[in-house]
């Protein structure tokens, strides 16, 4: 160096700089889509760990699904809301029943991402095909995948029923709201 130094401008922040750190203040919400029909303990410990990532997490019930339901929406949505009272978190949890385009109502909701579990490998093609549609639909939108903890990995919804339907103990696999949904429903 020759002794002299130039100066740093300092210029000032870009448009895009200063839309990050707006962005950074606003709440993340992620939606967390599904049919859930019933609520099990894989659903929920999914749930959980997601309010340790975002500031608000938003459980999408689907009205119209391809599935035959055991419980309509207006009960899956209570079963939900009752369920979440398991659940040790200060985030904001909300449920609420939609229907059309999931990547309008996550747009409609102001969320950053979609939230997939997977319990097996099986899962995954269907998630994965499911994931690339919607980023295609909308690239702005990240889909992320959680996986259960192993004790809830084998637990599915349509097993709990088939139990359930037979007689069985579901204690372990489904919150005490719904064992007691399933007694009114099948006794």
């Amino acid at each position: 160096m020759n002794g002299s130094m130039k100066n740093c401008e300092r210029s000032e922040p870009s448009l895009s700089v200063s839309l990050n750190k707006f962005l950074d203040h606003m709440p993340r919400t992620v939606i967390y889509p599904g049919t859930f029909d019933p609520i099990t303990y894989g659903h929920l410990d999914v749930i959980e760990r997601a309010a340790q990532l975002f500031d608000h997490v938003h459980i999408a019930v689907a009205i119209h699904t391809p599935k035959t339901t055991l419980f309509n929406t207006e009960e899956r949505c209570a079963l939900i809301a009752a369920s979440l009272k398991e659940i040790q978190t200060s985030t904001p949890i909300t449920v609420a029943a939609f229907e059309g385009l999931l990547i309008d109502y996550v747009r409609k909701q102001q969320a950053v991402a979609i939230l997939r579990g997977l319990r097996a490998v099986s899962d995954f093609e269907y998630e994965f095909q499911l994931a690339l549609m919607n980023r295609e639909l909308a690239p702005e939108i990240e889909t992320l995948f959680l996986m259960p903890r192993a004790k809830n990995s084998f637990i599915s919804s349509t097993l709990v029923k088939e139990i359930a339907r037979l007689g069985g103990n579901v204690e372990s696999f489904v919150p005490m709201p719904v064992v007691e949904a399933f007694k009114r429903r099948f006794s």
